[in-house]
């Protein structure tokens, strides 16, 4: 069909006209019957996000994603293009995107009016069938739906009256494309109405002309809960013009988030190669996130983005490739000192409420780490209450003795090489044939990350303290102070 290139061989082909939410539909339809993924790189809205969407566009709906930040919105938005035909003619020149079976603008019916069948046409791909705008409280009926252009009257020598003095809006220019408003809530009230006719009878009304461009569209608009933010809301009658509303949410389980920050965190090819990450450290990181969406600390209305995980997963590498270079060695693996690295990822993602700011972002950020710690521990290693009965908690015994008479010489130092760090581990000979009896079939790469998350939850219930200085860590019983003290 590309080879066609005027208006009377595209009558010529047979070429029917169809509607941009007709093309959605008809090839959703197809890959569903084929059983293909409609939605690559989407995870966790199998069952819940994606049948509704689906649902969305066998309707020809408009639709609004209502969910919290970092929850795929815009992605689920612009993965819909993959849905439209792969090429679409427009009429050659044309501001809006003129099918050349159905033209609206002045331009086009008389461009064919001139050059009939020999009118050029040319030919658009999907890819640039998409096009997106921020709500922002700056934004204008002018940008979006169009204006009388005072300089193309002048130069024309046209008068006000005529409609080709008019410049086209992002809307028009977007004429059979999906068109993506962001935070649609931001959109100040007298612009939201703007919105009516177009959503509703397809059309726009620019500056009083009497000009009817019965625009083909399919729109998207993405929002966060009105709750969320002072700052504006959805008019009702546009909310009412929207075809489907659907919530979105986080990722429910840890499976799911390692798999979409594996996806998206940019590694270097040297981190991945040189720097071994234990599953364990990468539950631990998704962990953290999870406590921090329940966190009495973060303010829940605001939510905790995805990017929290990828961007901290990105930083841990870091942290552990940094060790490396200044160590020497050939390669490293992640250890639970690494984890305040990502401290800084933490810090600049969540929003305190005001218990939160009291205690200051780095210590919600330590205690996030501490809460995800303990919310692991206890699915590995026998539970630690906080009071103990006769014989329970036996096999920690020999750990805890062994740091009540060792506790002056243990210290783990964040740029320690392999060597002393493995070294030192291996001095607390208890500590290994604990995770080794615990955890099965813990390869040699994996033991020493296991063994510092035992001594890091030991902390987190009490059992041992942990005092942090500039260089490292120091592990010790938990009345060594007192009694050396004495």
């Amino acid at each position: 069909m590309k080879d066609i290139k005027t208006l009377g061989e595209l009558k010529a082909s047979g070429y029917q006209t169809k509607s941009i939410k007709d093309e959605l539909r008809d090839n959703l339809i197809l890959k569903i019957k084929n059983k293909e993924t409609t939605f690559e790189g989407v995870h966790g809205y199998e069952n819940t996000v994606i049948p509704e969407l689906e649902r969305a566009i066998l309707s020809r709906h408009n639709i609004n994603l209502l969910g919290l930040r970092g929850q795929a919105k815009t992605r689920l938005a612009r993965l819909m293009v993959n849905l439209l035909d792969e090429y679409i003619p427009v009429i050659a020149g044309s501001e809006i995107n003129d099918d050349p079976l159905q033209p609206i603008s002045r331009f086009a019916t008389e461009l064919i009016k001139d050059k009939g069948d020999d009118t050029p046409i040319e030919w658009l791909h999907r890819s640039n069938r998409f096009a997106e705008k921020l709500a922002t409280p700056d934004v204008t009926v002018a940008d979006i739906i169009g204006d009388v252009d005072p300089i193309k009257a002048a130069n024309l020598k046209l008068s006000y009256a005529d409609d080709r003095v008019i410049h086209y809006g992002m809307i028009p220019r977007a004429n059979r494309c999906i068109f993506v408003i962001n935070e649609l809530p931001d959109l100040q009230a007298r612009i939201q109405v703007a919105l009516f006719n177009i959503l509703q009878e397809g059309d726009i009304q620019i500056r009083g002309f009497k000009l009817r461009l019965p625009l083909d569209m399919q729109f998207v608009f993405t929002a966060n809960p009105e709750d969320y933010t002072n700052r504006g809301s959805i008019v009702t009658p546009l909310k009412d013009r929207i075809g489907s509303q659907i919530l979105t949410h986080y990722p429910e389980t840890i499976e799911i988030a390692k798999t979409i920050t594996a996806q998206e965190a940019k590694l270097d090819d040297r981190q991945e190669e040189l720097i071994y990450v234990p599953e364990i450290a990468k539950d631990l990181l998704e962990q953290i996130v999870f406590e921090a969406r329940k966190s009495e600390y973060v303010d829940v209305k605001s939510g905790v983005s995805a990017r929290l995980s990828i961007t901290a997963f990105e930083n841990l590498l870091s942290t552990a490739e940094r060790r490396l270079l200044r160590s020497g060695d050939d390669c490293t693996s992640i250890r639970m000192s690494d984890f305040v690295g990502i401290i800084p990822a933490i810090t600049g993602k969540v929003e305190l409420v005001y218990e939160g700011e009291q205690e200051g972002a780095f210590q919600v950020a330590l205690t996030l780490i501490g809460n995800a710690i303990k919310t692991l521990y206890p699915q590995y290693f026998p539970k630690i209450q906080k009071i103990e009965k006769q014989g329970e908690e036996a096999s920690y015994d020999e750990i805890v003795s062994w740091f009540f008479n060792n506790s002056d010489d243990f210290e783990l130092l964040d740029e320690q090489n392999e060597s002393e760090y493995t070294g030192i581990l291996n001095k607390i000979k208890p500590l290994q044939k604990f995770v080794r009896e615990y955890v099965s079939n813990v390869n040699n790469q994996d033991i020493f990350f296991w063994e510092e998350f035992v001594l890091w939850g030991l902390v987190e219930f009490k059992k041992l303290s942990k005092y942090r200085y500039a260089e490292g860590v120091q592990f010790k019983d938990p009345y060594g102070s007192f009694i050396s003290g004495l």
